[in-house]
């Protein structure tokens, strides 16, 4: 067998590393007699080739754990010289979160279940089901949560297109990779939905987080007059055109970039503090979701969780329900734009005027 040229692998120890990216292949292959244990490398190689996950943030995510954390480590070892207490002992030490740890080990176990569906070690073998993660689970901190009044503060101090951003991530609890993909296609206003598609993460087109968030949500009248009022101001009005594209370039804007150059400091600068992300208003919405008294499977079905470990669990939903819960909070929303904009100096007209100072 080839497997390259001298110019490719111009060190042995390049050469031993391509060659065992082959073993899990050609193991398969021989007697069990002749069977030569792969290292975690190679097997780490093969499940890259083979399985990585198809969305793009999950992907590069396994990807940096693998290079970065796992590998580096662990990558030289046979599998069958890896035991669980040394692997606990040395997450253990990891100067990192539990739950990134936890991240780690979870890795570690998936690439160990492939090992066992590749017939690499033995069914039932899998060394990292033994090996714990104290804490993992657990929240580390408190997620923040807005109060209407804190909200309101917020919205004068950002320039458009970021307010009406902001504005429809309250309003629907949409996460940030599903605000930076809305296209304009993508809205029904004569019948007051908003079908939610694949998003857009670090400037890359990418799939939804689960099925359950691939959804239809319900779309109040204010913030469908809110988004054709951003659309008027918009140059791109197409079908097929972002909502929010930068102008310079018609593509998506980058949130990480949003949210350290406008919403970070637009929150320092009303007094609320700069402990605030994206997700804060998706966890805001779950809040007052639950203060307007929806019930649990309306609020999973608003939120589109897989399930309700995240928002508590059981039933379907009828559409109305939805509707009706989340226009209670979109008219919280909306009643603080109102109460922003009759409260300082006006500019322009309309539900969503430009604010007359910004933070740029």
């Amino acid at each position: 067998m080839t497997i390259g040229t001298v110019e490719k692998y111009p060190t042995e120890a390049s050469a031993r590393m391509a060659v065992e990216g082959f073993l899990p292949k050609l193991n398969a292959e021989i007697p069990q007699a002749q069977f030569v244990v792969p290292t975690l490398r190679a097997l780490a190689d093969r499940y890259k080739e083979e399985e990585l996950p198809e969305r793009y943030s999950t992907r590069e995510s396994y990807k940096s754990i693998l290079d970065n954390r796992i590998l580096p480590k662990w990558g030289g070892y046979p599998l069958d010289k890896i035991k669980p207490m040394p692997v606990e002992q040395w997450l253990k030490e990891l100067k990192r979160a539990p739950k990134t740890k936890g991240n780690i080990r979870g890795l570690m176990h998936l690439l160990f279940k492939c090992a066992e569906r590749w017939g690499l070690i033995e069914m039932g073998k899998n060394p990292i089901a033994l090996v714990r993660v104290k804490g993992c689970t657990k929240r580390q901190k408190k997620p923040r949560v807005l109060t209407r009044e804190e909200f309101w503060k917020l919205l004068p101090l950002l320039k458009e297109p970021y307010r009406t951003m902001v504005i429809v991530a309250q309003c629907l609890g949409l996460r940030v990779s599903e605000i930076t993909g809305l296209k304009w296609g993508d809205f029904d206003f004569d019948n007051a939905t908003l079908l939610v598609q694949p998003g857009v993460v670090h400037g890359r087109v990418d799939t939804v987080k689960t099925e359950y968030s691939n959804d239809e949500v319900p779309l109040d009248t204010g913030l469908a007059s809110a988004l054709l009022e951003w659309r008027d101001q918009s140059p791109f009005k197409g079908e097929e055109d972002w909502v929010f594209a930068n102008p310079r370039t018609g593509k998506p804007y980058h949130q990480e970039e949003i949210l350290k150059k406008h919403i970070k400091p637009a929150a320092k600068a009303a007094g609320i503090g700069e402990d605030i992300g994206w997700h804060t208003f998706r966890h805001t919405y779950r809040s007052w979701l639950g203060a307007t008294g929806a019930r649990l499977d309306v609020q999973r079905e608003l939120m589109r969780h897989a399930s309700i470990a995240t928002t508590l669990r059981y039933g379907h939903a009828m559409p109305e329900g939805k509707r009706k819960a989340n226009r209670k909070v979109a008219r919280i929303v909306l009643d603080l734009v109102q109460r922003g904009q009759e409260n300082r100096p006006q500019k322009g007209k309309g539900l969503l005027p430009a604010p007359s100072s910004y933070v740029n």
